[in-house]
């Protein structure tokens, strides 16, 4: 707390000793206030998330009815009012990164609640049913894990008879997702149905069980989880398909713009707040959009030259979609040539970043009731997820730019930083905000450059199309949601810009449509940091350390753009230290 050189005169030690008082209880009272909301927030949500988990292994699923989500709406807004009364001057420096990332946290869920966000549970690229998935794939080590996760399969009906009365809300109402976004989307239903036994998705905990675990005990946990898979979980996903395809998919909205949804125009601008962490107004967005979607597209033009190629641009486009050279032969080669990626990396990392994780992420292919709709990779704290359904679509000299995007130094490096970052309070650790999370991800992809790993013209190629593709995505977003341009629009400017393949075009614009706002986040992100970078390199000159800089923003975990730069202005400040 600052103090007016007339009053210090007067006051004395006294005074200084009440300054320091108000600042340790303002401090306190912050501390106990996140620490017991992130407590309660943790309880909230269980069975959720089971891929990043911080906690053991669930035994139930959320509530997620109208009164627990009013309940938890009241709840974040007693937070929101108890945070207000503290005197964010009286904290530290480090206290008040934290008071502004955790306020950000705390409106954006507030916001949410507010918007009934849970009477659309899904999306095409994340429905709350295949989220369940990822607490089968969870590694369990001791007999009490495996009764808490068949306690947790015990509850699907219950939590799925909540869901879709929620979701039979969002119809009454106007607020689903487009229906032109669902069609395929129940084969991730029916897969689970029509698996009754040891191939369920839900039963493969059970194939290979911990030797700590007794033979007798082992049987039986294996019958009780068969049982339960054919006489609970199945039902519930039949009601749930049942449901889906005579309702929900039926009924769904036809337009396609977030603008278009019951107060459609606040609705949008708070995605896009959410998502990018910016107050940002979306025609600006698009303008940015096109204007960057010509800078890039005359260095796309270099690249063609550099590669001996003579012909158009679309007709280059045409070359690397349907030459076979550039797809891989099999799921084998394209996971291993992803590793020797990643192993190229690992030769090269501690030259960009000083402090690395102790945490090693693996690669394994996306499983196989997710593939059809998922992204090309994704990337976590513990797996780097490849795609290698439909390989046609799987271009290699794009492969670069994934992996360093999703693995290291993107996402699974980022992520795990963040986690290892013991001085860092849990909501820090543990929350991923987009705008910062892909903006470090896609900036990643441009220190390949830097690395020396694009290693020919098809491969920068591949880079500078990656970076188009997100550049594309201002222009895409803004253009469905805000200014309701079509489907069919929204494919061909993806397909005239980008080299991406079919399969790519529809499953990715079919993302942007069911998921507003979440794709700004990308480029805007990268573009702060860039511009931390840019303005860091010139105010220090020859003190600026590219590992330093890296370093300053990978501590911060994730946190809001703003926080991100004014961290830098005092990374700048401190000299580069």
């Amino acid at each position: 707390m600052r103090i007016s050189g007339s009053i210090w005169i007067l006051t004395g030690l006294l005074g200084a000793n009440c300054a320091l008082g108000g600042a340790d209880d303002a401090a306190s009272r912050f501390r106990d206030l996140y620490t017991r909301e992130w407590t309660w927030r943790e309880t909230q949500f269980p069975g959720e998330n089971e891929e990043t988990a911080n906690r053991p292994p669930a035994d139930h699923l959320p509530k997620v009815d109208p009164a627990t989500q009013q309940s938890r709406e009241n709840y974040w807004t007693g937070v929101l009012g108890e945070l207000a009364t503290i005197d964010e001057n009286a904290l530290s420096d480090e206290d008040r990164v934290n008071y502004e990332v955790y306020r950000n946290q705390i409106e954006v869920l507030r916001e949410d609640q507010r918007l009934r966000e849970w009477e659309m549970p899904l999306n095409s690229d994340t429905t709350f049913w295949t989220n369940l998935g990822f607490a089968a794939r969870r590694p369990m080590a001791t007999e009490e894990s495996y009764h808490r996760y068949l306690a947790m399969l015990a509850d699907v009906p219950r939590y799925f008879t909540e869901q879709i009365a929620n979701m039979r809300s969002g119809l009454q109402r106007g607020f689903s997702v487009p229906r032109v976004t669902l069609a395929g989307r129940d084969q991730s239903i029916t897969e689970i149905i029509d698996a009754p036994g040891e191939t369920n998705l839900f039963y493969q905990p059970f194939v290979r069980m911990p030797a700590g675990i007794g033979a007798d005990s082992q049987a039986n946990l294996r019958a009780e989880a068969l049982q339960t898979i054919r006489t609970v979980v199945i039902p519930a996903y039949v009601n749930l398909l049942e449901f889906m395809r005579k309702d929900y998919m039926r009924r769904a909205r036809v337009p396609l713009a977030a603008e278009a949804l019951p107060d459609g125009k606040a609705y949008y601008r708070a995605r896009i707040h959410e998502f990018t962490t910016l107050d940002r107004d979306p025609d600006a967005i698009h303008a940015l959009g096109l204007k960057e979607v010509a800078t890039i597209r005359e260095q796309m033009q270099e690249a063609i030259a550099q590669s001996g190629f003579t012909g158009s641009f679309a007709e280059f486009l045409k070359f690397l979609r349907t030459d076979p050279k550039f797809y891989p032969k099999s799921a084998e080669e394209l996971l291993m040539r992803a590793a020797w990626i990643a192993k190229r990396v690992d030769g090269k990392i501690g030259q960009y970043i000083g402090t690395l994780p102790r945490n090693r992420f693996g690669i394994e292919p996306v499983p196989a009731d997710l593939a059809p709709f998922y992204t090309a990779g994704r990337g976590g704290k513990n797996t780097y997820l490849v795609n290698t359904y439909d390989l046609p679509s799987r271009a290699l000299y794009s492969l670069t730019a994934l992996t360093l995007h999703e693995s290291s130094p993107g996402h699974s490096l980022q992520i795990s930083i963040a986690a290892e970052h013991e001085g860092l309070p849990q909501f820090r650790r543990f929350t991923y905000i987009s705008a910062y999370g892909e903006g470090w991800a896609l900036y990643s992809e441009y220190l390949g450059l830097e690395m020396g790993l694009y290693d020919t013209p098809y491969d920068r190629f591949g880079y500078l199309n990656y970076q188009m593709w997100r550049a594309c995505r201002l222009v895409v977003d803004t253009g469905i949601h805000h200014l309701h341009w079509s489907r069919q629009q929204a494919q061909d400017y993806l397909r005239d810009n980008t080299a991406l393949s079919e399969h790519e075009i529809e499953t990715e614009i079919d993302r942007y449509i069911g998921w507003p706002g979440q794709a700004l986040s990308y480029y805007l992100g990268m573009m702060q940091i860039k511009e931390d970078r840019q303005k860091a390199e010139q105010a220090l000159g020859p003190k600026f350390d590219i590992k330093a800089f890296h370093d300053a923003v990978l501590s911060l975990g994730s946190v809001p753009l703003p926080v991100l730069e004014r961290r830098i202005d005092r990374y700048i400040a401190n000299g580069g230290q």
